[in-house]
């Protein structure tokens, strides 16, 4: 290593470290500004010429956008389509539903599972807390658990929609880290899956038996459980500033009574994205070039065509048959944009520092010291991600960080090795989840736990998923 990859890779840490300060610091900046702030320095400092840099801003952050942008914002419509249809509901009641008490925490888990697919976790949480506190409240009232009852059925679904959030695609981080390594849709999608079942297991159900007695006194805020399940309908309807997202079970009932979404049409408006990059997959795999199935299903199975397919089907579900004028759908469709505008630019800003350390030689620089050093690129990837993830509380600065460091030592071929990648550093994304995250006040505040009990639930949950979705990549790297 020449003295030049030793001042590109010092050049690196002080970029990394002043975008932590930038963040955490009192200064408070928003990540998409660090982003930008520190690419620019990031890029001057390493000898970019002036002209080209903000060249390579604009490829980076428009390329990341282009790939990814137009394929979250029809995930975050296709979500909002789904919970206000009462679709979600359908969902988890037809899961839930006529189970025994000991089964309970495995078909949260499920419920989860099968919702957090289009939904990003905090979404998917909202949308789960009426039949977890529903539920539970059952329980509670008849004395069939030992603990916490909000305990045993809130943890498998934080495990189950964390894991989706982070490791499978489309969620917004898995999709970032599969462009920026060249990673193959279909095969990441599929390790993702394979690596997240285990991890939900553990996770989830098993983690929640345990701690679920240890943690006996949290119960939320009766107030809002009264909201949630009906208990006290009176109340719950004096409350109602978030029943547009989160009704009460009464309210719920109504509303999938008007809707008439049947169970087979809630699944299938999740798992269409999904089916159509598999089937993608599969015909590249066994279909000949020339094949013009082969093309069509390529096409079809592209990410932003298979989730329009999937809000097409969801939005036609809604308008036929759920009893909701078109106004009021397109406002809602508004609402779901919003809550990811910041997502994106975080997104455009990381594709923009990607690129900067690229063009600068920072990346090769990169390569050649984790060469020397004989770092196995799948733990440095997860590694990278949980810290930036930590210390800067966005798991999205966490992933696309991690991903533009790590991208120039597996080069551009994909294959196995960038699909294991995509999901180490979506794993290593979510671990250590706590204060300077916002995920860890929705669950305290939800569930009205104080900080030590919400750190036993979500911190180590998260910290759960994100071990041994390194675990399960490690594990399949030996395999294949």
């Amino acid at each position: 290593m020449t003295s030049h990859t030793w001042y590109l890779l010092l050049v690196l840490t002080v970029a990394i470290g002043l975008l932590i300060y930038l963040i955490n610091s009192r200064l408070r900046i928003h990540p998409f500004i660090a982003l930008v702030v520190v690419t620019i320095g990031t890029g001057l400092a390493a000898g970019e010429p002036v002209a080209k840099l903000t060249g390579s801003i604009e490829e980076g952050a428009g390329g990341t956008l282009g790939d990814i942008g137009l394929t979250l914002a029809l995930g975050a419509m296709l979500g909002r389509l789904l919970s206000d249809s009462g679709a979600t509901d359908a969902i988890a009641h037809a899961i839930v539903d006529r189970s025994s008490n000991r089964r309970l925490p495995w078909l949260v888990a499920a419920a989860a599972f099968v919702i957090g697919i289009p939904m990003f976790f905090e979404v998917g949480l909202i949308v789960l807390l009426p039949l977890i506190f529903s539920v539970a409240r059952r329980l509670e009232d008849d004395g069939a658990t030992k603990g916490s009852p909000y305990v045993l059925l809130g943890v498998p679904a934080i495990a189950a929609l964390s894991t989706l959030h982070g490791m499978v695609p489309p969620h917004p981080g898995p999709l970032t880290a599969m462009t920026g390594l060249h990673a193959d849709l279909g095969l990441t999608l599929g390790v993702g899956i394979i690596c997240s079942i285990p991890t939900v297991i553990l996770a989830g159900p098993v983690y929640a038996r345990w701690i679920a007695p240890r943690l006996a006194d949290v119960r939320p805020d009766p107030v809002l459980v009264a909201q949630f399940t009906g208990a006290d309908r009176n109340n719950a309807a004096d409350t109602t500033h978030t029943s547009s997202t989160c009704p009460a079970e009464g309210t719920r009932t109504d509303t999938l009574q008007r809707a008439g979404v049947s169970t087979g049409l809630a699944v299938t408006s999740v798992l269409i994205p999904v089916a159509l990059m598999l089937l993608r997959t599969l015909a590249e795999t066994v279909l000949d070039e020339s094949s013009t199935v082969r093309a069509a299903l390529t096409f079809v199975g592209e990410p932003l065509v298979a989730m329009l397919a999937g809000f097409l089907f969801a939005l036609g579900v809604t308008l036929v048959r759920g009893g909701r004028s078109s106004e009021a759908t397109r406002s809602s469709l508004t609402d779901s944009l919003k809550s990811i505008a910041a997502i994106l630019l975080i997104i455009g800003g990381g594709g923009a520092f990607k690129q900067v350390l690229q063009d600068s030689g920072i990346g090769d620089a990169i390569a050649s010291a984790a060469e020397g050093a004989h770092l196995n690129v799948i733990v440095l990837g997860w590694l990278i991600a949980l810290l930036l993830s930590l210390t800067t509380g966005s798991a999205t600065v966490g992933i696309v960080s991690a991903t533009g460091i790590v991208a120039p030592l597996i080069g551009t071929g994909g294959g196995l090795e960038a699909s294991l990648l995509v999901v180490a550093i979506g794993a290593g994304s979510l671990g250590l989840n706590y204060v300077n995250h916002a995920g860890f006040w929705l669950v305290k505040e939800s569930f009205g736990m104080d900080l030590g009990q919400a750190a036993k639930t979500q911190t180590v949950v998260q910290t759960l998923v994100s071990v041994m979705g390194l675990g399960m990549a490690l594990l399949l790297s030996v395999l294949a």
